[in-house]
């Protein structure tokens, strides 16, 4: 992979280290401060070791002057912790001094640190992707693109796909010793760059140009591990604390070159005689050493200076698991990868969710390491402070993927001003940045008034860049070849891993139990349902019910081995979610060469075998003798080793399915159809003889067959079958293998435990090739407009929009006079509240730190007023209660105490009329993720606008509001997930905000409308607030840190401070000076600084430490001060109605009548459903594939009837597709309805529709897809088995497969609605699938079953579907089946099926499919699972 000089010099780093770390001829000296004798000596002794233990050994002055020598190898937590404390004990302050010493350190013997400058040139990305319709993710488009991209493959048809340009010729260096901050508009290429200058562009990218480290092209050397891309992604694993997942990053990084610079530094302070400060000693050994108690000290430093030592021990969290908030789990991306030993830092976005002191204390502490240390960095970031922006040296600004200026940061604004544009003075300069080269925001800098002004491009940008002085420079520098003898050979990683492979899967086997033992309740209850399922099965198949005198009796045995079977294997399946919801980490962990792909499958195999024995012993333990199986031990133990090693099989069956699939949807299905595949070629529902010849080479390959065989062979060989029955020749055991066609030697046991073992060897393989070779699914973003795609990048200006906070006077009221005509008319309301107090109960863990209090107070006694036409910023430190007082207001909390009045202009409010006239814009923008934009917002209008708005008028409201929030552009995108699909955060907001216009509401609340978002988009996004609020509405945005000129976008401010008290009510006064001037009267209060932002200036000087600090409470200040008398009385004066003004009243509770409710929600779910492929079409395409499986393997048997087995394979085929299809229906509809009930709580919360309409329609819409299901399934299946072909017959086929199908969806419908979330809710339904399995009446028929779980035969729905298709098909034959007896009165002896009794089954199958569609809707209806 390297060059060979690249090799040499790496291999020199034993020979001679002097090669490596320069020499300089450095005067060195002896340290300055004062040694004690004792101390002298040890270092003396130190000094004598050799090279390997001199590096483990330190001295270390205690708290009480004692000096001891400690092995930094074992350096205890008490230790580390005073190390650290005597360095840095405040990151802010001491992190510099700290580094400085280091550095002191190693310049003191003429030590150069490696350092690594990164160019690009001529650096192209493009890209292919669909456009138009055919980016919309439909049933339809879904098959066309999987035939066309199949055709493609074969070159008989050319791609449709479009050429698209990310990156166009762009060139540049990242210097060391500088920090580069990347920054551009949303889609100009910002990721893109990084990835390229980290080495991990996606492969299918189409890239030409080169990027270089040092003059060494990316083949020289390993990209991934000499530079570190930290991702916007936040991708951990919720259960490992900040600690643990850090450490366990810094554990597979390694150390690096460290050791070889500590032991070179070691070598010449030695010769030189000079003695180093003993601490920064400690620390330097420490983290150079290959230890685990080393890689701790990295661990604890990086938490130390990223600010996240309070959190250290909390769980990461995700979804489904509380962790840490967004902001911390953010630092810990970024901590992730500064652990390890990389000199060059990609950082994107790593500011999303901080706060700006949080984001200036991170930038300042990476400044000072790229500074000091020599360093590299390029970081994105989304909207940096003024404070923020002066920490960086140069300045990289992209737009439309080309280059508009790459250089110092001083002379960025000297070159906009030579393009005629000038920054204005109270303006962040990256605001500036990011908004001089957009179309609708360029014309307010134009400088030359006395010159026309006409739009600057951004090609003529980079153009007249490379004629500025700068850009010349730049150039220059470029065409000079970097000297690569410059280049420091321990610059470059040649390694591709940082540890041995040894380490690498001790770490993993570490992690691995550690998760285990996180998980164990997900074990334990594996356990406990696997008990309760061995106690159920060995009540039905009781030893006193158990007979052993026929072969009938013997068959009943069979059903109880194959039950095991069944459950053995079935109790694998959590596996796969629990493997899928890991991969993303392992990805990102592969990706960036942490491990390989086997040291994470290895632990993951062998961790598993414990858990396997335990669960086999409780299976094995409870039913092996109540059940009655052959009572000789030897035989007990070999039925537990067979089992053993399925329950090992099905664990890799499983992994290896679930790395394959890469996606919940799509594993969950693979998954049931391995199984079924498996258990039908198994030889118990579909005999050996009876396999058809193109089958047989699947019952071979089937690890179930040698399972079934062995363990059919180990019972029934045994001593209590060898007995010989009248008219026989042979044993009782022997007869019974034979006509069930299982082999009769007993050397199958030991065939089946080898072949079973090697399926484990097997399986356990491909699951680590797939995790080596396979890379996640690809993710749909939103469609590329069509009328653009020639340039994607100039679509997505469109797309954008990026406009001015604040538009030039005449502009808002030529727009105003244009509009006016159009806009619905509306009611202006005032909103008041006095004395609003919110307790919740006191949590436990509170209760037991000593707070005896019963209630924890969150808003204490807040009051005020919102008016019409004013713009009210809601402000305060995070926990203050901002969304707490909003959730209050707007009536959307869920429990706790609510104290004091609200009303609405002048009259008690009533939250059923106050949702008719309110809109809530919620933090998370939730929507349906498969409808456009379009859609989205006349569904809103639809079930909000009264029906006095006709449908005309609606749209034409619609139309107005995606004008006013610029949507225009974006009118056919899907939404998506955030995250993953669709829309952008920007985008989604402005969705957000139309949804709840399109309604029409007086008052407005908005949770965070900016947060997330870059400069760009919140001054769009601000910029829409501003315009509503022109138009006489009532607004209040919480917001976390605006900057200048989006705060001074606001009318008033409602300032809170933690503990829910006001601290300033009142308006901000041009350029913030009514707020400055309030506070600035606070004795102690110091000057705000020139163009500081007044919003950073108010939060600083607020703070608890600043309260305690000046010793004041700005809460009392407020309630004695002359402003809050003023907003008493105004609250007073609002809270009375005005005269001749009517309480709000509206005839119903909703807008819509329900019928409309229905029908709104139903083409809804209509296209949801249509652009959902995922679940749709692979349901469908699946059902095809598999109804063809099972005509080929049951070809023909449904006409046959001569003999037992004959029946036996044709019900077993129906046996088959309930419980198959059937479970693969309800696993998969779970994860589509928990989507949409977090969409439906907001909307009920909204007052779009009752609950009953809602549920109405996801029963209603999965009816027609269910059918063609159904059908499909129905005609392929009955033609290829060959059932008989009357018409009654075809129908009662047809008839129950379509509802058992139905009852099955809705049973995955109702069990999300009453629990939680997806995961319970798989875990629930799950828990029935093996009772209903061994209650259907083909494991165990119904007149064997024990009299006292007769009644759950009866209560089983997949044994009424069994007795109605069976019943119908063959209740009524009266040919003879073997000994002398009809087919129909063989299926009323064994089976208990009666063909009068059809009806009934009908009537049962149809109650079933209502029962549980009921219990769904009433569930939704009652139960409320959000907190709020």
């Amino acid at each position: 992979m390297a060059n060979g000089s690249l090799t040499k010099a790496t291999s020199s780093f034993q020979v001679s280290r002097s090669s490596i770390w320069r020499d300089g001829s450095a005067v060195f000296s002896r340290n300055s401060f004062e040694e004690d004798d004792e101390e002298a000596l040890m270092w003396a002794a130190l000094e004598k070791l050799p090279t390997y233990n001199r590096l483990r050994k330190g001295l270390l002055v205690t708290s009480n002057g004692e000096v001891k020598e400690i092995d930094v190898t074992d350096i205890g937590t008490q230790e580390r912790k005073h190390v650290l404390e005597r360095l840095v004990r405040d990151a802010e302050e001491d992190n510099e001094k700290f580094l400085l010493k280091l550095r002191e350190r190693i310049d003191r013997v003429g030590i150069s640190f490696p350092t690594i400058e990164a160019r690009f040139e001529h650096l192209n990305v493009e890209a292919e992707a669909y456009v138009g319709s055919r980016a919309l993710p439909t049933f339809f488009n879904f098959i066309v693109n999987t035939v066309e991209s199949y055709l493609n493959h074969m070159h008989i048809l050319s791609s449709k796909k479009k050429h698209v340009t990310i990156l166009k010729d762009v060139s540049g260096i990242v210097k060391p010793r500088r920090m580069t901050l990347l920054l551009g508009p949303p889609s100009s290429g910002k990721t893109t760059l990084l990835l390229a200058l980290a080495g991990k562009l996606d492969p299918d990218l189409k890239v030409s140009g080169r990027v270089t480290y040092n003059g060494h092209e990316m083949n020289e050397f390993v990209p991934q591990r000499t530079a570190a891309y930290i991702s916007q992604l936040d991708v951990h694993i919720g259960e490992m604390t900040v600690r643990e997942t850090l450490a366990f990053s810094a554990r597979c990084q390694g150390v690096g070159s460290r050791y070889d610079l500590l032991s070179e530094l070691s070598r010449r302070e030695i010769a030189a005689n000079i003695k180093p400060d003993p601490i920064i000693d400690i620390y330097m050994k420490a983290t150079a050493s290959k230890s685990l108690e080393a890689n701790q000290m990295m661990t604890e430093y990086i938490l130390k200076i990223l600010g996240l030592e309070m959190c250290a021990d909390i769980v990461v969290g995700d979804e489904t698991l509380r962790g840490v908030s967004g902001g911390q789990r953010k630092r810990v991306t970024t901590g992730e990868m500064l652990v390890g030993p990389t000199n060059a830092l990609f950082m994107d976005e790593i500011s999303s969710g901080l706060d700006s002191s949080t984001t200036v204390q991170i930038i300042k502490c990476l400044r000072q390491i790229v500074h000091i240390l020599d360093g590299t960095a390029v970081i994105s970031l989304l909207q940096p402070e003024p404070e923020t922006y002066e920490l960086f040296d140069d300045i990289i600004l992209l737009s439309n993927g080309q280059i508009v200026y790459q250089g110092p940061r001083e002379f960025v604004l000297e070159f906009f001003e030579s393009m005629g544009f000038r920054c204005p003075e109270r303006k962040a300069v990256a605001d500036f940045l990011q908004e001089v080269t957009s179309k609708k925001d360029q014309q307010q800098y134009w400088i030359h008034e006395d010159e026309p002004y006409s739009f600057v491009t951004v090609n003529e940008f980079a153009k007249a860049f490379q004629c500025f002085h700068v850009g010349i420079e730049l150039r220059e520098e470029l065409a000079i070849q970097f000297d690569k003898t410059k280049n420091h050979p321990a610059a470059l990683t040649t390694k591709k891993y940082g540890v041995d492979m040894k380490e690498l899967l001790r770490a993993n086997f570490s992690r691995e139990y550690l998760l285990m033992k996180r998980n164990a309740f997900v074990h334990i209850f594996k356990l406990s349902q696997l008990a309760v399922m061995a106690v159920i099965t060995m009540t039905v198949f009781l030893r006193t019910e158990m007979h052993k005198g026929s072969v009938d009796n013997g068959g009943v045995y069979t059903g109880a081995l194959f039950f095991s079977i069944v459950m053995v294997l079935f109790n694998g399946m959590a596996d796969i979610s629990m493997n899928v919801a890991k991969l993303p980490i392992f990805y990102k962990q592969r990706d960036l060469l942490f491990y390989p792909a086997w040291a994470y499958a290895i632990p993951n195999w062998i961790l598993k075998i414990p858990i396997t024995l335990a669960e086999v012993v409780v299976w094995v333990s409870i039913s092996y003798y109540v059940i009655g199986f052959d009572p000789s031990v030897g035989r007990f133990f070999k039925q537990y080793l067979l089992l053993l090693l399925l329950g090992q099989m099905a664990s890799a069956l499983f992994r290896t399915i679930a790395a394959t699939g890469r996606n919940m949807i799509i594993a969950n299905t693979f998954g049931s159809f391995a199984t079924v595949t498996l258990l039908t070629l198994g030889g118990f529902i579909l005999s050996r003889e009876d396999v058809k010849k193109w089958w047989t080479w699947g019952y071979w390959i089937s690890p179930i067959m040698y399972e079934q065989n062995a363990m059919m062979v180990n019972e029934f060989l045994g001593q209590s079958w060898s007995h010989v029955l009248p008219n026989s020749t042979e044993s009782l055991g022997v007869e019974v293998l034979k006509s069930r066609g299982f082999f009769t030697h007993a050397s199958w046991y030991w065939i089946g435990a080898g072949a079973l073992l090697g399926f484990v060897s097997l399986l356990n393989i491909t699951f680590t090739l797939a995790l080596t070779f396979l890379n996640p699914l690809e993710k749909p973003q939103a469609i590329i407009l069509k009328e653009s795609f020639t340039s994607i990048l100039s679509d997505f200006e469109k797309s954008f929009n990026f406009c001015a906070p604040v538009r030039p006077k005449e502009v808002v009221e030529s727009s105003h006079r244009r509009k006016k005509g159009m806009i619905l008319p509306f009611e202006p309301h005032s909103l008041t509240f006095d004395g609003i107090t919110y307790s919740v109960d006191m949590p436990q863990e509170m209760k037991n730190n000593g707070v005896i209090e019963d209630r924890l107070v969150l808003l204490k006694g807040v009051s005020g007023a919102f008016r019409p036409g004013v713009l009210t910023a809601l402000m305060g430190v995070s926990g203050a209660g901002k969304t707490t007082l909003l959730d209050v207001l707007a009536g959307r909390k869920t429990g706790g105490y609510i104290e004091g009045r609200i009303r609405v202009s002048g009259y008690p409010k009533r939250q059923e009329t106050y949702a008719r006239i309110s809109g809530y814009c919620e933090q998370n923008d939730i929507h349906s993720p498969h409808v456009t934009v379009y859609e989205s917002l006349l569904y809103s209008a639809w079930l909000r606008l009264s029906p006095e708005v006709n449908s005309e008028t609606r749209k034409m409201f619609i139309e107005e509001v995606m004008e006013l929030v610029e949507l225009n552009s974006l009118r056919e995108a899907l939404v998506g997930l955030p995250g993953v699909s669709g829309l952008s955060t920007e985008q989604r907001k402005r969705l957000t905000i139309a949804v709840e216009l399109v309604a029409n509401p007086s008052i407005i609340f908005m949770d965070e409308p900016t947060s997330g978002l870059d400069a760009r988009a919140a001054a769009i996004v601000m910029r829409t607030v501003r315009n509503i609020v022109d138009t006489g509405r009532t607004i209040v945005c919480t917001i976390h840190q605006p900057s200048i000129n989006i705060f001074e976008a606001f009318d008033e401010l409602f300032l809170l401070k933690r503990g829910g008290q006001e601290i300033y009510v009142g308006p901000l006064g041009r350029h913030s000076n009514e707020l400055i001037e309030y506070f600035e009267r606070i004795e102690g209060v110091g000057k705000i600084k020139d163009g500081h932002n007044p919003a950073a200036w108010m939060l600083e000087i607020t703070t608890p430490t600043r309260e305690m600090d000046l010793n004041v409470d700005f809460a009392d200040i407020y309630k004695n001060s002359e402003l809050y008398r003023r907003n008493k009385e105004h609250v007073e004066e609002l809270s009375k109605p005005a005269s001749g003004s009517k309480e709000l009243h509206f005839p119903s509770q909703y807008a819509q009548p329900f019928f409309i409710q229905c029908k709104a929600c139903l083409w809804k779910q209509h296209w949801s459903y249509w652009r959902n492929p995922p679940y749709t079409a692979v349901k469908f395409l699946f059902t095809t594939f598999v109804a063809l499986m099972f005509g080929t393997m049951f070809w023909d048997l449904g006409s046959k009837t001569r003999r037992k087995q004959d029946l036996f394979n044709a019900i077993g085929s129906m046996y088959n597709a309930i419980l198959f299809l059937g479970t693969q229906n309800a696993f998969s509809v779970q994860p589509v309805v928990a989507i949409e009930r977090t969409v439906f709580y907001r909307e009920r919360a909204a007052g779009m529709y009752s609950a009953i309409p809602y549920a109405l329609a996801q029963v209603v819409i999965e009816i027609p897809y269910t059918f063609v299901q159904a059908v499909t399934y129905g005609i392929i299946v009955y033609a290829m088995i060959g059932f008989e072909w009357t018409a009654s017959k075809f129908f009662w086929y047809l008839f129950f497969t379509y509802f058992t199908f139905l009852y099955y969806t809705f049973y995955g419908m109702m069990t999300v609605a009453v629990t939680p979330n997806q995961h319970i809710a798989s875990i629930v339904a799950t828990s029935f699938y093996g009772l209903w399995n061994l209650f259907s009446g083909f494991v165990v028929p119904q007149p064997n079953i024990p009299v006292w779980w007769r009644w759950y035969y009866w209560a089983c729905p997949v044994a009424w579907t069994l007795y109605g298709l069976a019943a119908s098909q063959f209740g009524d034959v009266t040919s003879t089946v073997e000994v002398n007896e009809t087919v129909k009165e063989f299926m009323r002896r064994y089976f208990g099926y009666r063909d009068d009794f059809v009806g009934v089954a009908a009537s049962v199958v149809v109650g079933f499919a209502v029962l549980f569609a009921t219990i769904f809707a009433l569930s939704v209806k009652v139960f409320n699972f959000e907190r709020r």
